[in-house]
């Protein structure tokens, strides 16, 4: 047997052995590459004779093609060995769900639902949205909206002071969104439309009340606003929030510091079922408080109440979310549950316009 015969059938059996398609390609390098021993093979070509190239030649290039053919025919055969072990192994289960997109699986908290909603009505009716710092001081907090010296709302048992500062003076956590309004008035002249939904801070914890709440101011100053604007802003809002047709409202007289008349609105609704129906009844719930601006509060913005006056009203954020969607207990708002925020949260690609549904 001559020397190309047994190199031949030394690659075929190397090729017959090989079991992987990274095998197969070790032997067709070492036998083909461009120091294979075929390759090799073809080089000593041009060292020979006219004769002997006209006889090594044929059967050099002849084993060198048969020898890639088998390559081709068993690397073939491996891919295919190759898919079909791909396949038993990395099977797919057809019929369990298809997982939920981050977009779908995602849920919007009520709270930010429902200052969406707030902003979306207020928007439509002309009002801009305001917003301020969490920690203020005395003055912005207290002094400015006509709170007197010795107030209970300036207790230590309602308000979260900080530590007096080299100055002796103490900021604090804003107990309402109101100070928001003495910041606007000082850098706006009238008119002035604005809503202030934010988050405010006060010493109280239990079912319906938390130490870090959400409040909506309004503010409207003009030269010509009364109470009967008053009542409209309010009844469309109610109306627009709690998505109902006709909303039956009653004042009573009530005191606020930096309002003069105050007033607290009463909406209809009916508490005879398992939830509370706004629009409907003869029952009567009290949801915000109101009122025209204390003159002693536009004096203190630079304002002259005898050309300028307004009204302003306060309601809580997570109390009408939770009396609109029908949540007993306001503490798990804050308990970051994400079996709470499965069930009562909203979709993120739904959302709330007065044309499409503020709650679709």
């Amino acid at each position: 047997m001559s020397d190309l015969e047994q190199l031949e059938q030394s690659i075929l059996a190397e090729i017959e052995a090989s079991d992987s398609e990274q095998s197969i390609e070790t032997v067709r390098v070492s036998a083909l590459g461009k120091k294979g021993s075929i390759s090799e093979k073809l080089k000593t070509l041009g060292k020979m004779t006219a004769d002997e190239r006209k006889v090594m030649g044929p059967a050099i290039n002849g084993m060198k093609a048969r020898v890639t053919d088998a390559i081709a025919e068993r690397k073939s055969v491996l891919h295919d060995i190759a898919i079909n072990e791909r396949l038993a192994h990395e099977t797919v289960d057809v019929t369990l769900p298809v997982r939920q997109s981050p977009a779908e699986a995602g849920r919007i908290h009520p709270i930010s639902q429902v200052m969406d909603e707030i902003t979306a009505i207020f928007a439509d009716m002309g009002f801009s949205i305001a917003e301020g710092p969490d920690v203020e001081t005395d003055y912005y907090n207290f002094t400015a909206l006509n709170f007197p010296e010795g107030h209970p709302a300036r207790e230590m048992h309602d308000t979260f002071f900080f530590n007096p500062d080299e100055e002796g003076a103490r900021k604090l956590l804003r107990t309402h969104t109101s100070p928001v309004q003495i910041h606007t008035m000082e850098k706006q002249s009238p008119p002035i439309r604005i809503v202030i939904p934010g988050k405010t801070y006060r010493c109280d914890s239990d079912a319906t009340h938390s130490p870090m709440f959400h409040q909506l101011e309004g503010l409207v100053i003009d030269r010509n606003s009364n109470v009967a604007n008053l009542k409209w802003v309010l009844q469309e809002f109610c109306k627009a929030f709690f998505e109902v047709p006709s909303l039956n409202m009653r004042f009573r007289p009530s005191y606020f510091p930096f309002t003069e008349p105050s007033l607290e609105l009463d909406i209809q609704c009916d508490r005879s079922g398992t939830e509370v129906r706004f629009g409907q009844g003869d029952d009567w719930m009290e949801i915000l408080g109101c009122g025209m601006v204390n003159p002693n509060v536009l004096r203190n913005v630079g304002l002259d109440p005898d050309e300028y006056q307004g009204f302003a009203w306060g309601i809580g954020i997570d109390r009408i979310a939770m009396l609109k969607y029908g949540m007993p207990d306001l503490r798990a708002f804050f308990d970051a549950d994400v079996r709470w925020l499965n069930h009562y949260g909203f979709r993120p690609l739904d959302m709330p316009t007065l044309f499409s549904g503020l709650s679709s």
